[in-house]
């Protein structure tokens, strides 16, 4: 199966220049940076070491910031590069990196592509955050002998299934990281099964991610304009969500008449069909890419399609619900964590198979509550929105369960820490401090 992989990308590049192409035309790419997705880099690489940090999207991404904050802190002369494959990714990195990181959009799995790109970086070090495996690029840093770990390691039974027809070639790509930290016990034991050689459970990083930033002048602004009424938060919401959450305001408005809902998008530029989701519930909304000023006493669903401001809901909201848990693509869900550590109570529907393990756990530990469907939707947050006690009560739970959690980062770097002696990364500053 590798074998055809590796042939077919070999002369796959006019294919993957079309498909880049397509993507752009549907606003998926940055036309200005495409080069990038064809392992040409935008800018020159800085001297020095070089740690090469890859977050696929915007979840890896949060990961990766508290990796790279402490990466930093251990060698104030290193210097990050951060890949990603998605704009939404870009963005955030964007508005979040140290002056040491750069951007770059990883390149698509063409081999020549590929050696281009680790030519023109010449990593130091390699840290893959999640399950993310391309064969070209693996094969590189092995031949090139780069020292690497995939961090955060997670493998669903459907890949793992998909990855054991390839036999020995899987086993000859995951032989490529010195040190694999997998999530769970669960995706441990996949990964040794495959061939991963020094794997480890190291839990979630996401438990330890710096906690989403905030406008503190928003906030207040938010919080004035709000003052009393009882508010909740829908976020990062996909497909058939906003329709939930409309029905859920039009019922709840029957014993809760002031109620404010509020919307944040996972993809702002999808504000135009959520416009009409409340139009055509006869709702009163408020859109804040276009209307910056805070919700209005009239309004009923405020919709928050910009980028980077979830922090600030979750400050401003005492609960949320997170998103892509009863969406209509079969779900899959998103990082509760970034909720609780700002002291907000959790919700999710029963569709959160991407981050199953994470969900258990809170649930578990009474710090998330499961939703089975949107009646049980409707009847927990009607619960919640009336019982001040019983709101604050989930509010703590989550907030302690992340507390206890913030251990996570010290066991990651200890593990990391001889990769680290082996890449020369840390290196220049042992040196600084024993003269």
């Amino acid at each position: 199966m590798l074998k055809l992989y590796y042939s077919l990308m070999g002369s796959s590049a006019p294919v993957l220049r079309s498909l880049l192409r397509r993507r752009c035309r549907k606003g998926k790419e940055d036309p200005a940076r495409l080069s990038e997705r064809m392992g040409q880099p935008g800018i020159n690489r800085p001297d020095g070491n070089l740690a090469w940090i890859h977050a696929a999207s915007v979840g890896e991404s949060q990961s990766a910031l508290i990796l790279i904050e402490t990466l930093i802190q251990k060698n104030k002369d290193i210097n990050i590069l951060v890949t990603t494959g998605t704009l939404t990714s870009a963005e955030l990195m964007a508005g979040r990196l140290p002056p040491q990181a750069i951007h770059q959009y990883y390149p698509l799995d063409h081999p020549a592509w590929v050696e281009n790109f680790i030519n023109h970086w010449q990593p130091n070090l390699v840290l893959w955050m999640e399950s993310e495996i391309w064969p070209n690029m693996l094969k590189t840093i092995q031949q090139k002998a780069i020292p690497a770990a995939l961090i955060n390691a997670r493998l669903s039974k459907k890949s793992f299934k998909r990855w054991k027809r390839t036999g020995n070639g899987i086993h000859a790509l995951l032989s490529a990281f010195d040190l694999c930290l997998a999530q769970t016990p669960e995706d441990a034991a996949f990964f040794k099964t495959l061939g991963g050689e020094n794997v480890l459970v190291g839990d979630n990083l996401k438990y330890s991610a710096t906690p989403l930033p905030h406008n503190e002048s928003e906030l207040k602004k938010l919080r004035t304009a709000i003052a009393e009424r009882p508010v909740w938060l829908y976020a990062s919401t996909h497909d058939g969500e906003e329709d939930i959450a409309c029905r859920l305001h039009k019922h709840l408005t029957k014993k809760i008449p002031d109620l404010l809902t509020i919307i944040v998008p996972r993809h702002p530029a999808r504000r135009e069909s959520i416009r009409k989701i409340c139009e055509k519930y006869d709702l009163q909304f408020r859109l804040r890419s276009t209307h910056p000023s805070p919700p209005q006493p009239s309004d009923q669903i405020y919709i928050a399609d910009t980028m980077g401001e979830l922090g600030l809901f979750y400050r401003l909201c005492p609960l949320a619900c997170i998103g892509r848990s009863f969406s209509h693509d079969g779900g899959g869900g998103h990082n509760p964590v970034e909720a609780a550590q700002l002291d907000c109570a959790v919700l999710h529907g029963p569709h959160i198979q991407n981050l199953a393990a994470i969900y258990a756990e809170m649930d578990n530990a009474g710090a998330a509550l499961s939703l089975k469907n949107e009646q049980d939707f409707q009847n927990r947050l009607e619960r919640l929105l009336t019982d001040s006690e019983g709101l604050e009560a989930l509010q703590n739970k989550a907030t302690r369960f992340t507390q206890e959690k913030e251990k996570i980062l010290d066991k990651t770097m200890q593990e990391l820490n001889p990769l680290l002696d082996k890449s020369g990364i840390i290196a220049k500053q042992v040196k600084k401090e024993c003269a």
